[in-house]
């Protein structure tokens, strides 16, 4: 399995220099890759392999290349071939495409070293340096240890819009190390469960439990505060780039916000339930509908899905997407379909009389399903009527953010 762990990184000004210089190499490596697809016979070139093995004739006509780590060179390579099978896949799935760009210095703000060329050391406390070759050491905040069990693959280093630095290790760890996840036979409903994500709340559970959304009123009023500030400033002057900073900061805090929320909501499903079922959405189809959208991509539901299913093969536990389609208009009860405005907040069966909050009916059907999904049969003893707006608990999850003292005076982090 592969996931990575990211980390506040504060070079000295001598190595950010250096850092910002190697990263620059790299942006031209990157644009003379596509130089070379362009206008280079394809018979030499069309692969990452193939463009790796010319590397070595790119250091003999242009030294600049050589004053890099030869490791890290190889990801930039392999970068762009990964832009161009995405933009090929768009094309493939219908969509209206262009073709790829060179790289501004703004546009290419970070580097990876593959396999070697790096190296983790003073790991025993919540400070550690990361060397790297030809760069130098780097101190970074270990607030999190490495699983042992873990092997470090590569290193990427990046510069925020904001000015500040972070590294992010690619782990690999062996399928034969993870927690092995429950017998699906073993499952029922006592240890399932089936999220709905809604519209009043973030997420509601079969169970009658609801999460509420994250207050993020406070940072977009910060935003348009800063964004009219920056509308007044030269563009190009110094003053704008300041106010541009504080923009990219703004932005960054509500988005680690974010993500830290479905950090503590994805903790705790995988560590409460042995089987999580949750709507397959077409988030994309969502956002380009009329109506809420700014909502929808606050909720940031594609990457709540994909924290909650790498934690679920972290620590052993099934998760399971299923269709959306229907689960809100669907009796859980009886399966007959009724019609419902989306201001209508209560389910009521005309057929058979069930009575529950609409998005606990929709939970539960996420919830059967998922059983139906992993070949389960629902459990005949499991009353469907047991879970009602009665026994709904409220769980609020809070962003409290612990003070830390960095290098350079005060840090604040959101908490896990």
């Amino acid at each position: 399995m592969e996931y990575s762990y990211r980390y506040p990184a504060y070079p000295t000004q001598e190595v950010a220099g250096e850092l910002e210089r190697h990263i620059d190499i790299h942006r031209q490596a990157y644009n003379y890759t596509l130089y070379e697809y362009e206008n280079v016979d394809a018979d030499d070139i069309g692969s990452t392999y193939r463009h790796h093995s010319r590397l070595p004739d790119w250091k003999n006509e242009f030294p600049v290349f050589s004053e890099v780590n030869s490791k890290a060179l190889q990801p930039t390579v392999t970068r762009f071939y990964q832009n161009l099978s995405n933009l090929k896949a768009q094309k493939d799935n219908g969509n209206k495409v262009g073709k790829l760009n060179w790289k501004s210095p703004r546009e290419f703000q970070s580097m990876t070293f593959s396999q070697s060329g790096f190296e983790l050391k003073n790991t025993s406390g919540r400070r550690a340096t990361l060397w790297l070759s030809k760069i130098g050491d780097i101190k970074i905040r270990y607030h999190r240890e490495i699983p042992a069990e873990a092997a470090i693959k590569e290193v990427t280093v990046k510069k925020e819009t904001t000015g500040e630095w972070f590294v992010s290790f690619g782990l690999e760890t062996d399928e034969a190390d993870l927690p092995e996840k429950p017998d699906v036979d073993s499952l029922d409903a006592s240890n399932s469960v089936g999220i709905d994500l809604g519209i009043l709340n973030y997420i509601h559970t079969s169970d009658g439990k609801t999460v509420d959304w994250l207050a993020l009123e406070d940072e977009y009023d910060r935003l348009r505060r800063e964004q009219r500030k920056l509308s007044r400033k030269e563009q190009g002057s110094n003053n704008y780039e300041k106010q541009r900073r504080e923009v990219a900061k703004v932005k960054r805090h509500t988005k680690r916000k974010v993500l830290d929320y479905q950090h503590k909501i994805t903790t705790w499903l995988v560590h409460e339930y042995e089987a999580v079922f949750i709507e397959d959405l077409n988030v994309r189809g969502m956002l380009q509908g009329d109506g809420n959208a700014r909502n929808k991509q606050d909720a940031a539901w594609r990457q709540f899905i994909t924290l909650l299913e790498y934690k679920a093969d972290l620590y052993g536990c099934h998760v399971v997407q299923v269709e959306a389609r229907g689960t809100t208009k669907e009796c859980a009860s009886c399966g007959v379909e009724t019609a419902k405005p989306i201001w209508v907040r209560e389910h009521s069966c005309p057929s058979c009389g069930f009575e529950t909050e609409r998005d606990t009916n929709a939970a539960v059907n996420v919830l059967q399903r998922g059983f139906s999904e992993l070949g389960l049969g629902w459990p005949e003893d499991t009353p469907v009527e047991t879970v009602t707006a009665v026994d709904t608990l409220v769980l609020r999850l809070k962003c409290r953010r612990r003070i830390q003292r960095g290098p350079w005076g005060v840090h604040r982090r959101p908490s896990r």
